[in-house]
């Protein structure tokens, strides 16, 4: 299913109608798909027969997109986790130096036992996302808590994060082999956020 939205949002015939629907659709599978890396506590309830025995969520969920792609990811998340916090970070791409710029960052407050999910569709040279765990780094958030949520990564931008920062764990539907003279995924999908907003 997962394979299949995600080759709607490959075909540059796609219309930005059914993208959306697409990326939508593909936006809750990952949502529900992230909820393997929270952690889950025992507790007792009273079933209307007798008590029974089952698990919570522990509730120390931030959700962080990364403007502007990022804010498509995040309505199919808060859909599932209703308590989580939410922070923002914006990163513009020189499109000449293909290097992160950020210019804007708006973070609750973090501990060490948060959780964390980091929400950018797309990750190429993995600059961006980089930038944005020297951030969070600052910020005293424990690293092997960091979950960076794709739907497509060019294996480039995910050597260079591994190699930078190996604790912290990715979530891709797919790893493309490559990318192009400016720095865009091969075969990618285009721009992303051009498609989904139309501009």
């Amino acid at each position: 299913m997962k394979q299949s939205l995600l080759t709607i949002l490959r075909n540059k015939k796609t219309s930005r109608e059914d993208f959306r629907k697409a990326a939508n659709k593909l936006c809750s599978l990952i949502a529900s798909d992230a909820g393997s890396f929270l952690s889950e506590e025992k507790i007792s309830v009273e079933t209307p027969l007798q008590k029974g025995h089952g698990t919570k969520v522990v509730d120390n969920l931030i959700l962080l997109p990364i403007l502007r792609s990022g804010m498509v990811m995040l309505p199919a998340f808060l859909n599932l986790y209703e308590t989580a916090k939410v922070g923002f970070m914006g990163i513009r791409r020189d499109e000449e130096t293909a290097l992160p710029h950020i210019y804007y960052e708006n973070f609750p407050t973090i501990s060490k036992n948060d959780t964390i999910f980091v929400l950018d569709p797309m990750i190429a040279t993995g600059g961006s996302t980089i930038a944005c765990l020297k951030k969070l780094e600052a910020y005293k958030a424990t690293l092997s808590n960091i979950f960076v949520i794709s739907l497509i990564s060019s294996k480039p931008g995910v050597t260079l994060i591994k190699k930078t920062y190996p604790d912290v764990s990715l979530y891709s539907i797919a790893v493309d082999p490559s990318l192009n003279d400016k720095k865009f995924i091969l075969p990618g999908l285009g721009d992303f956020g051009d498609r989904f907003f139309g501009t």
